[in-house]
């Protein structure tokens, strides 16, 4: 039997890979299109739809998430821009309901390993700064994928407390877990990540460049067939690779 599958904000950028995606996967059955003309909460009960993609914009994802669990659909949230605090109430309400989801800041899977290898090099290279570089469109800064990257570097290392004297402010870039990230928005990117990790005469350097989005499709249908399978949301795609 196939999966149903609602995606919420199809008519976006990535709306447009993820219908089709889904439409081209035996596994699936697209039920519903989404659209900010549409009541969400609606449009999955009249669908039923078993799991909602959201690729909306980051002021609706929240409260979209929250319609989704109370809907009792699996979330596959791909919209970024979610706060610490929203992410574990929104875990604590997909926990009491046994209800399986996915908020993942990326799908691209170079993009996870990037993140895992990252984790990684940080025990043996604790001194890391984060570049993160996107088309002149993509509204937040940093990236969601460069503060989950931040955040997996400082679970593992001890803290490094910043204490430059920066001469105009925001040279040294936005501390995330005490972690350097420099955002760049620039025309003719699309999405990159570069980490740099310091050490007493080596640098080791890891990166990732997305020239396009077909390059989610992989993660998006992982995320799709395997969010069923799970009891509690997670955050990251790596969780489920």
């Amino acid at each position: 039997m196939s999966i149903k599958i609602l995606v919420n904000g199809a008519n976006g950028r990535m709306g447009q890979i993820a219908v089709p995606a889904i439409q081209a996967d035996t596994r699936f059955e697209l039920v519903a299109q989404g659209t900010r003309n549409d009541d969400l909460g609606q449009l999955i009960k009249k669908s039923g739809a078993q799991v909602v993609i959201d690729f909306t914009i980051a002021d609706h994802a929240y409260q979209n998430t929250k319609i989704i669990i109370a809907a009792g659909a699996h979330p596959v949230i791909g919209t970024t821009g979610f706060l610490p605090d929203q992410v574990k109430e929104l875990q604590a309400e997909c926990k009491a309901k046994k209800l399986g989801g996915i908020i993942a800041p990326n799908f691209s899977l170079s993009v996870i390993l990037l993140m895992r290898f990252a984790q990684q090099a940080a025990k043996y290279f604790p001194h890391a700064e984060i570049i993160e570089l996107h088309h002149d469109k993509k509204r937040e800064a940093p990236s969601g994928t460069a503060v989950k990257t931040a955040q997996l570097i400082a679970a593992v290392r001890d803290n490094k407390n910043i204490d430059d004297i920066e001469i105009y402010k925001g040279a040294r870039g936005a501390s995330v877990e005490n972690v350097p990230v420099h955002s760049v928005r620039l025309p003719g990117l699309m999405a990159h990540e570069e980490i740099l990790f310091g050490a007493e005469g080596e640098l080791l350097t890891l990166r990732t460049d997305v020239f396009n989005r077909s390059a989610y499709i992989p993660g998006i249908v992982l995320a799709c067939e395997k969010v069923l399978t799970l009891k509690e949301l997670v955050y990251g795609l790596e969780d489920i690779l």
